[in-house]
């Protein structure tokens, strides 16, 4: 009696948590599993939005990797704008947060100050007045005026400077990496600083040996993070630059924008889009790989 009691609790267990979990599980399928099933199928088809798919095979792939120049292009320019900005973001991340490491009266108004434009930064409004600030006729030429530098060098316009641009507005975001360091910054021992000291270290031996060890996998988990959101950047281009000049700016998920929504090439764009996943995971995996040179991990040698 006490078994079938126990066996109908189970069950009726069971059936509440797959009733709670129903809506996740319809969601999930629907809006994720779904759709990337359902692009992996179309990038293997030529597949627009006036005509029905007809299946070509690895077409689309091996035009992109033979014929396409656009797309070597975009790809360029979206590992040097990641390798270049990810560190300077990092790196700028962490020199606020040890300058907010220690606790004052208005510690809270400054964190939330520097943690603002990671709020905003992604959005159009932000890049609008980024774009018009740059511009030739905008306020960073204007402020050079008032220093007595008279130029209408044209930021936006130079093949050189153009990407920068978009860099310094990656960088302006740090607030959500420079939360992180704090956070972790909090949770270094204050006796390792105490002993070191006593031993006659200075501050960049401190830094060097103590911080820098421990924030390693807080760095290793920021420069994952920031990685992937680099490759995946878009706002910021498409509104700022669109790709010009001379496709110097032209981020990869703006071309593959351009293909599927401008030219109506869906199954071209999926095809980018499994391509980008395939390079996200590979330099995700070479960090995983590499994380054990210089990751300092608590209980191991």
């Amino acid at each position: 009696m006490k078994h079938k009691t126990f066996k109908s609790w189970i069950n009726q267990r069971d059936t509440v948590g797959f009733i709670c979990t129903l809506p996740f599980t319809i969601g999930f399928l629907a809006f994720t599993l779904i759709p990337i099933l359902a692009s992996l199928y179309y990038s293997f088809t030529d597949f627009t939005i006036l005509s029905k798919p007809n299946f070509v095979g690895l077409k689309n792939y091996i035009q992109l990797f033979t014929r396409d120049k656009d797309f070597l292009q975009s790809l360029k320019v979206t590992i040097y704008y990641a390798v270049v900005s990810v560190p300077l973001k990092l790196i700028f991340a962490l020199i606020v947060a040890m300058l907010l490491v220690k606790s004052t009266k208005l510690s809270a108004i400054y964190r939330a100050i520097y943690y603002l434009p990671s709020i905003i930064g992604s959005s159009v409004a932000v890049s609008v007045l980024w774009k018009r600030m740059f511009a030739s006729d905008g306020i960073l030429n204007s402020l050079l005026a008032v220093v007595g530098i008279n130029t209408n060098f044209p930021w936006l316009g130079n093949t050189k400077t153009a990407i920068w641009t978009l860099i310094i507005l990656a960088v302006w975001q740090f607030g959500s990496s420079m939360l992180i360091f704090l956070a972790a910054l909090k949770q270094i021992p204050s006796s390792l600083y105490e002993a070191a000291r006593v031993d006659g270290a200075g501050p960049l031996k401190l830094f060097i040996n103590i911080t820098l060890p421990m924030l390693s996998t807080t760095i290793f988990f920021n420069l994952i993070m920031q990685t992937i959101t680099a490759f995946m950047a878009f706002t910021q281009c498409y509104i700022i630059t669109g790709g010009k000049p001379l496709n110097s700016t032209l981020f990869y998920a703006v071309y593959m924008y351009q293909q599927s929504f401008d030219y109506s090439h869906f199954g071209y764009g999926a095809a980018m889009a499994w391509i980008m996943l395939i390079i996200i995971a590979a330099v995700t995996l070479i960090i995983f790989k590499t994380s054990d040179r210089w990751v300092y991990r608590e209980g191991e040698q």
